[in-house]
């Protein structure tokens, strides 16, 4: 859910992320980019923006309004399944089968720290 509640973002195994309309089941962006599955989503506390988490070895931060990709976050070496943002929206938290989680600049897309 956005933070407000009025929005929900899915992962799907297609390869794209769906923001949908909670009240009405609406759908509202379908977004594009994904090579393989997508297994983790989440708004950021303003609902601006959707971070993804994919099998594609990639994370991805989207114009949650737009659907315009904004980042594509690339450093994991296998499947990345977990995604969260900080609450301010400037960090982005993955979680890999690379048995790390890392921890990036959402704006610039640089990698500040790897946890293994």
């Amino acid at each position: 859910f956005s933070g407000d509640g009025s929005r929900v973002a899915s992962a799907s195994l297609d390869a794209t992320v769906r923001i949908w309309d909670a009240a009405s089941g609406k759908e509202l962006q379908k977004l594009e980019g994904h090579t393989d599955r997508v297994y983790g989503v989440a708004f950021s506390g303003d609902g601006s923006r959707v971070a993804s988490a994919s099998y594609d070895e990639t994370v991805r931060i989207w114009d949650a309004a737009s659907g315009k990709e904004l980042q594509k976050l690339e450093g994991h070496t296998k499947s990345v399944d977990g995604v969260d943002l900080s609450g301010d929206g400037s960090r982005v938290a993955s979680a890999s089968y690379d048995e790390t989680v890392r921890i990036w600049d959402a704006a610039s897309g640089k990698e500040l720290q790897k946890l293994e």
